[in-house]
């Protein structure tokens, strides 16, 4: 009576390790929410293609930016859970796309399988060149006094360039102008030509600007200094107590992905992410490597976070008159 059982059992666990092994056998694509030049496009291409030679087969990125980062994780939420659609995004996955976007019909927890951190990284406060203000406090002071007036640039509504300007707004008691563009090179491009006062970028879009002297950093986005940007200063020494915000790159696949396929891909990420070569680019970026402890540590981590970054767009969308 036992045989069937077992033998079915048997058959199963023949057809995993023959999954595993024979997984992947084709290019793989990573879509990303975001157009080539920004910071989850940056994080993409290094990590990537290390993956990729870890792995015996190519990684093509596929740039999907558009409603916020909603059609990228739409087109992975609907993918065929085989492994060889995946996705890189940030924190709004996690209810500010549902709240901010009709058309995001997605659950993070539910219809993507959680596969690591890949990289997270500060921010920095940028401000246009002619901006005669020298300090975040200063800022802060001209804002207070023209309400409405000072203007943010983001790579867009609901992204993690805006939720980073407005728990700005949130923590110094402040309201701003917030303008949304399609992608972080445009936002900070915006900038630089003085037709928006300030953002919040990722350091690949913003260093090459201000190292050519076309725009300004003031801070990062950190609460204490980054040793990455050591002549910035955090938020707390800028004089903004309480306002702590890094930008976290994550990979996922469709939900369902098959447990071999998923340790796989784990395993691979880790290793790609660990190496000295990939971690020397992603600093060059202004990035550090994260790798996620498991699968469930990382699903974990990141469903507890996402309901922070949640609260915060809750509370822009409620102060714009859009919730």
């Amino acid at each position: 009576m036992l045989k069937k059982p077992l033998f079915a059992a048997l058959g199963l666990a023949t057809c995993l390790t023959a999954l595993a092994d024979n997984y992947p056998n084709k290019p793989i694509t990573l879509v990303v929410g975001f157009p080539p030049g920004g910071g989850a496009d940056s994080v993409a291409r290094v990590v990537s293609e290390k993956l990729g030679n870890i792995l015996g087969q190519p990684i093509v990125i596929d740039n999907r930016p558009g409603a916020g980062t909603t059609i990228a994780s739409d087109n992975v939420a609907r993918a065929n859970p085989d492994g060889y659609t995946l996705l890189l995004t940030t924190m709004s996955l996690y209810g500010s796309d549902q709240l901010l976007y009709k058309s995001a019909r997605y659950d993070a927890e539910k219809n993507f399988t959680h596969i690591s951190r890949l990289a997270e990284s500060p921010m920095l406060l940028a401000v246009t060149k002619d901006l005669p203000e020298q300090s975040v406090k200063g800022l802060i002071e001209r804002a207070k006094q023209n309400p409405g007036k000072l203007s943010y640039s983001s790579s867009g509504t609901g992204v993690v360039t805006h939720l980073a300007g407005a728990a700005f707004e949130q923590n110094a008691g402040i309201n701003m102008l917030h303008i949304p563009y399609k992608g972080g090179a445009p936002s900070i491009q915006a900038v630089a030509a003085g037709d928006v006062d300030i953002t919040f970028g990722t350091p690949p879009s913003v260093l090459p600007l201000a190292q050519a002297g076309k725009l300004r950093l003031l801070a990062v986005t950190t609460a204490d200094r980054s040793n990455l940007f050591p002549d910035l200063p955090g938020m707390k020494e800028a004089g903004l107590d309480g306002y702590n915000f890094t930008i976290s790159y994550n990979l996922y696949g469709p939900a369902n992905l098959p447990e071999p396929v998923l340790t796989k891909l784990f395993e691979a990420t880790t290793q790609a992410l660990n190496d000295p070569d990939v971690k020397s680019k992603l600093e060059k970026q202004g990035n550090v490597a994260a790798p996620s402890q498991s699968p469930v540590q990382f699903k974990q981590w990141a469903l507890e976070e996402g309901q922070r970054y949640l609260k915060i767009t809750e509370a822009a969308a409620t102060a714009a008159g859009t919730h």
